[in-house]
C-alpha cells in the first residue's frame, strides 16, 4: 500500500526544481542522526509490506519528489513492539522529510498472536517467513539502503547474512535487545560457537548501527562498528493524554506481554505489602492471566489503540527486572510510555532505565 501527505497548492506558484535529497539518516554525523527519526509521527493501522511514500514536491501533488529508497527489513509486523515504534512509527516523518519507505516484516502478527495465546511458534509461518525474505533479498531491485532489525534470519549462520547484506550498498541495522547474548550466552556450546560473534560482525559489516541504549552502544563499539547512535524508542505524545489526578484506590500500573509477565513476580511481595498500608488496585496490561494471581490485579488486554488511555489510568509505572545480561539490553520503553502520562516511576536500575532515571 503507498500513501501520501498531500498540501494545499496555488496553481500560480511555480513549482521549484526537485532533485533527490540527500537523506537525513545518509548526512547527519553522528551525534545528530538521532534526531532525525524523532519526529514521526502513529502511522495508521496498514497491511504489510507498508510502502510511505514521500511528500509531493512544491505542494503540486503530481509532481514528486525523486526520494532516497529503503528498504526496513523488520522482525516483526506492527504487533511487535519493537518494529510498530522503531519502524512504522517512524515511516510517515521520515517520508515528509523525502525518503521512501517500504517496511516487510520477517514474522507476520499471525505468528505473535500464537506466542502470546498458545506459547507455540508456529513453524509454518516461520519458514514462509524466511523463504519470502529469501526471495526479496535475492530478487532484482534492492534499494540503496538496508534498514534492519537485528539481523536479517535469525538461529542462521551468520556468512550467510554477510552474503545477503552485501548484495546492498548501504546496511544501518538496529537493535532495541541484546540479541547477540541469545548466541553468545546461549546454554549449548555448539550454538555460542557458531552463532557467538554474529552480530557482532553484522554491527562491524554495517554503515551505522543504531542502539537502544548504551549497552547495547557500546558492545557495538567492541565489535567495531563504524558509527554507533545512541536511540531510545520515543513516542507520540499527542496519543497519550495526562493522567486525571491523584483518586483512591491507588493504582500500580505495569505494561507488557504475557512472555515478559513473568517479571512481575520480583514486586509481589512489596505489593503484598502496599496493599495492608491502603487500598490498592493493580493494573496490568498485555500480561499473562496468571500474572500475580492473589493479589488486586485488574487486567487489560493489549491493543495500539487503547495503551495509552489505560496507563494513564494508573498512579504510578513499575518495572522490574533482574540485574542479568540480557535484561542490561532492555531499552526502559515502559518507563516512557508511563513519563508521557506524567506518572512517576519505580523500576530497577538496570539497561536503559538507570539511564532514563539519571536523565
Amino acid at each position: 500500500m503507498r500513501y501520501h501527505t498531500e498540501y494545499p497548492h496555488n496553481p500560480s506558484t511555480p513549482v521549484p526544481h526537485c532533485s533527490e535529497p540527500r537523506s537525513a539518516i545518509e548526512e547527519a554525523k553522528p551525534t545528530e542522526r538521532a534526531s532525525a527519526a524523532q519526529f514521526g509521527t502513529s502511522a495508521g493501522r496498514v497491511e504489510t509490506p507498508v510502502i510511505v511514500a514521500p511528500p509531493p514536491c512544491g505542494g503540486n501533488p503530481h509532481v514528486y519528489l525523486n526520494p532516497l529508497r529503503i528498504l526496513a527489513l523488520t522482525r516483526y509486523g506492527r504487533l511487535g513492539a519493537s518494529s510498530r515504534l522503531r519502524f512504522y512509527q517512524l515511516a510517515p516523518g521520515l517520508a515528509s522529510a523525502g525518503l521512501s519507505i517500504e517496511i516487510v516484516p520477517l514474522l507476520d502478527d499471525g505468528y505473535l498472536r500464537s506466542r502470546y495465546t498458545t506459547g507455540r511458534r508456529p513453524a509454518a509461518l516461520v519458514l514462509a517467513g524466511y523463504a519470502s525474505r529469501l526471495a526479496r533479498l535475492l530478487g532484482h531491485g534492492l534499494p540503496k539502503l538496508l534498514w534492519v532489525e537485528k539481523e536479517l534470519l535469525p538461529w542462521l549462520p551468520g556468512w550467510l547474512e554477510r552474503l545477503l547484506l552485501g548484495r546492498a550498498l548501504r546496511v544501518v541495522v538496529d537493535y532495541d535487545d541484546a540479541t547477540f547474548h541469545r548466541y553468545d550466552h546461549h546454554a549449548l556450546g555448539l550454538v555460542r560457537l557458531a552463532l557467538g560473534s554474529k552480530v557482532a560482525r553484522i554491527m562491524a559489516a554495517a554503515e551505522a548501527v543504531i542502539a537502544g541504549n548504551e549497552y547495547i552502544a557500546a558492545y557495538a563499539r567492541q565489535a567495531g562498528a563504524r558509527r554507533v547512535v545512541v536511540q531510545p524508542t520515543v513516542v507520540d505524545l499527542l496519543r497519550y493524554p495526562p493522567r486525571s489526578g491523584w483518586r483512591l484506590p491507588f493504582r500500580v500500573v505495569w505494561i507488557g506481554s504475557p512472555i515478559t509477565s513473568g517479571y512481575l513476580e520480583m514486586v509481589r511481595e512489596p505489593l503484598e505489602r502496599l496493599g495492608k498500608d491502603g487500598p490498592l488496585q493493580i493494573l496490568l496490561i498485555g500480561a499473562a492471566r496468571g500474572a500475580l494471581n492473589g493479589l488486586p490485579v485488574r487486567h487489560f488486554d493489549w491493543s495500539e489503540a487503547s495503551e495509552a488511555a489505560a496507563i494513564a489510568q494508573g498512579s504510578v509505572g513499575i518495572m522490574p527486572l533482574p540485574d542479568r545480561p540480557w535484561e542490561r539490553g532492555k531499552c526502559g520503553y515502559k518507563l516512557i510510555q508511563y513519563m508521557a502520562c506524567g506518572l512517576p516511576v519505580v523500576a530497577s536500575p538496570v539497561g536503559g532505565n538507570a539511564q532514563l532515571g539519571r536523565a
